[in-house]
């Protein structure tokens, strides 16, 4: 409602913003409940019957994709980069990013290609609609479906993997200047927000 008065206000459809003295109140960050275990994750992906199913989850996570940047991958965004592959995101803003895939994945997305033209979806939807585009609700249902055959909160979305790609990307001793590179953020201090998320040590255990 806030951002509703705020539009109206600046667009001049009402000359006063009512909402300018409203405080919201600042949400829960809940960003570590999101935060699977990698053993959760590559569960996830070997219970996966559909082969294009593994992929996307493949993706989301080696890739740290978000939903949107998915779903718009066409084949002429795959291009080759040594042993491996890379795939050019268009993400938030309308900015680019080159996102190097490990070469596993790089090969096994390339060996599902069949016919298709540089112009068409990566990885297509089984209807018809959209130009064979998948839909990111589809996406969120395959997510969803693939946690719950795992034995993991239903809750869970394919931003979660992005949240887990960062997280196990740190704990593994990736920079942080590169996972926000990877991830297309604006600012390095987004990305810090994962340092905090999974602590591997607290002032508190220094007490026992």
């Amino acid at each position: 409602m806030k951002s509703l008065l705020s539009f109206a206000h600046r667009t001049g459809l009402i000359p006063v913003n009512a909402a300018a003295a409203v405080v919201t109140p600042k949400p829960k960050d809940a960003l570590s409940q999101k935060i699977l275990s990698e053993l959760e994750v590559l569960t996830m992906i070997a219970l996966e019957p559909c082969h294009r199913n593994k992929l996307i989850l493949k993706t989301f996570y080696y890739a740290g994709l978000r939903v949107s940047e998915l779903c718009g991958l066409n084949w002429e965004d795959l291009t080759p980069n040594g042993e491996s592959g890379q795939l050019l995101i268009y993400g938030k803003g309308g900015k680019t990013r080159v996102v190097l895939l490990p070469a596993s994945l790089y090969l096994a997305i390339l060996k599902s290609r069949g016919d298709a033209g540089n112009s068409e979806p990566i990885f297509r939807s089984r209807k018809a609609t959209n130009g064979g585009r998948l839909h990111r609700v589809s996406v969120t249902h395959l997510v969803k479906k693939a946690a719950k055959r795992a034995g993991i909160s239903e809750k869970t979305s394919a931003h979660w993997l992005r949240h887990c790609h960062a997280s196990h990307a740190l704990n593994r001793g990736a920079p942080i200047h590169l996972l926000s590179q990877t991830l297309g953020h604006a600012s390095v201090a987004t990305t810090s927000k994962y340092l905090h998320a999974k602590p591997n040590d607290s002032s508190g255990l220094y007490l026992i």
